[in-house]
């Protein structure tokens, strides 16, 4: 998967903006202000992804592109090349999965605001 093709699969779920807190190069894409996917235009293309723990690991074992998160906690993230094995379906369920887990976590008020759009 390129770079603009995963940019628009995660602009595409709702209430989501992309946001460049830590400079032009870095893309968060948030959720009510929570970030699910941090990715940047840098080459090799990758991306850190919120992730169960256990689901981590697991998806650590299978695949070498996929790496303890980058410059995150090692134990909820993981930081997925573009690259190799991992295919585009498998990129984009691992994308809905680090969606899912910071919307189960918002509060009662951020879900009701992520309704109402």
């Amino acid at each position: 998967m390129n770079l603009e093709l995963f940019r628009k699969y995660c602009l595409s779920k709702k209430g989501v903006i992309e946001d460049f807190p830590f400079g032009e190069e870095t893309i968060c894409f948030k959720v009510i202000g929570k970030i699910f996917a941090i990715t940047s235009y840098n080459v090799p293309l990758s991306v850190n992804l919120k992730c169960e723990p256990e689901l981590a690991v697991e998806l650590r074992e299978k695949y070498e592109e996929v790496q303890p998160g980058y410059h995150m906690n090692k134990k909820h993230w993981n930081t997925v090349d573009f690259e190799g094995r991992v295919s585009d379906k498998e990129l984009k369920i691992m994308t809905d999965h680090s969606y899912e887990l910071v919307v189960n976590g918002l509060s009662r008020k951020q879900k009701d605001e992520l309704k109402a759009l």
